[in-house]
């Protein structure tokens, strides 16, 4: 739906770039393109940005099933970490060897 309204948007922004007879045609391609590629942008950016929040609660989806999660080179479980909710880290538990150790969840893998 808002893709939707940010193409009606544009479409308006479009129609008042025809209406500016002071700029020149040259002046509009250009101004076209610069509002296109902020736009596609945009678009790519929110994209990435979904992939990387469904990896992450894939991850911690999978820890808060019992099982161990990649973080680069540590294996993190339930058995000697906590999960953070409020900033998606796991933290050390107490009286293992990895009390306090802060490994956050977007750069791990299940």
């Amino acid at each position: 739906m808002a893709y939707i309204f940010g193409l009606v948007i544009v479409a308006l922004l479009f129609l008042a770039l025809h209406y500016f007879t002071e700029i020149t045609k040259e002046q509009k391609v250009v101004v076209s393109v610069v509002i296109l590629v902020a736009i596609f942008g945009a678009i790519s950016y929110n994209k990435y940005n979904e992939q990387q929040r469904k990896t992450m609660l894939n991850v911690v989806t999978t820890f808060n099933q019992g099982k161990d999660v990649k973080c680069d080179s540590k294996i993190v479980n339930n058995k000697n970490y906590t999960l953070s909710i409020g900033t998606y880290t796991f933290i050390g538990k107490d009286k293992t060897p990895f009390y306090g150790e802060m490994i956050s969840a977007s750069g791990c893998k299940f």
